[in-house]
């Protein structure tokens, strides 16, 4: 998916066959719609997703009561999301250009895929894996699909992302995800498990043996 990703970055890159659709969701930006996809690029910006990425994390371990839960969502957020910078730096597709409705101000950071993007979907997936219930999972699923969308569709509106920036930010997320739970939860999470289980026999094998 990476790789795959990278190839089509490239080439949206070099022959930008979403421009005119981009020119077109960029015409519709009036009054409160204008103001509600800005409210949502600046919401999900870096700071306030990693500040909101802690205080989802902070209420699944107060709900949960389990530490490793907590540490296995917030993980699984975090490397589903930040290595996809290095994609965008990689890429290094400009920011859409020639706009009716330009953002202000410019941003000067590359556009392929878009982080923030990446980091809803991160969280949606991170939190279906908390939901046993299946019925709750694909009501979830439905909703978080849904804000999805309107994340994404906001920022081609706002002009800060191409289409086609949005759809590969999507792409990434389902794609890495798996393999970011499988590192952090199923090799980092279960080693530390098993470390600290072998600390706690062996010092439980040493206070029998002072008694």
């Amino acid at each position: 998916m990476v790789v795959f990703l990278a190839v089509v970055g490239f080439v949206v890159r070099a022959f930008p066959a979403d421009a005119a659709l981009s020119a077109f969701l960029n015409a519709l930006p009036v009054g409160v719609l204008g103001a509600l996809c800005s409210a949502l690029y600046t919401v999900f910006e870096p700071v306030p997703a990693i500040l909101l990425t802690i205080v989802i994390t902070g209420i699944v371990w107060v709900r949960t009561r389990q530490l490793l839960v907590a540490a296995a969502f917030a993980g699984m957020v975090a490397l589903t999301w930040i290595p996809s910078a290095v994609l965008k730096i990689v890429v290094g597709r400009p920011r859409p250009h020639g706009l009716m409705h330009p953002f202000v101000p410019a941003q000067p950071d590359a556009s392929f895929p878009s982080g923030h993007v990446v980091f809803v979907t991160a969280l949606l997936l991170a939190a279906l894996m908390l939901i046993a219930d299946r019925r709750r999972r694909r009501l979830a699923a439905v909703l978080g699909a849904v804000g999805v969308m309107a994340v994404a569709t906001a920022l081609c509106i706002d002009g800060v992302h191409w289409p086609a920036d949005v759809v590969a930010s999507v792409l990434w997320a389902v794609g890495v995800a798996p393999a970011a739970r499988l590192l952090w939860v199923d090799v980092v999470l279960r080693r530390a498990v098993e470390r600290l289980e072998q600390t706690g026999r062996r010092r439980s094998d040493d206070s029998r043996r002072q008694r």
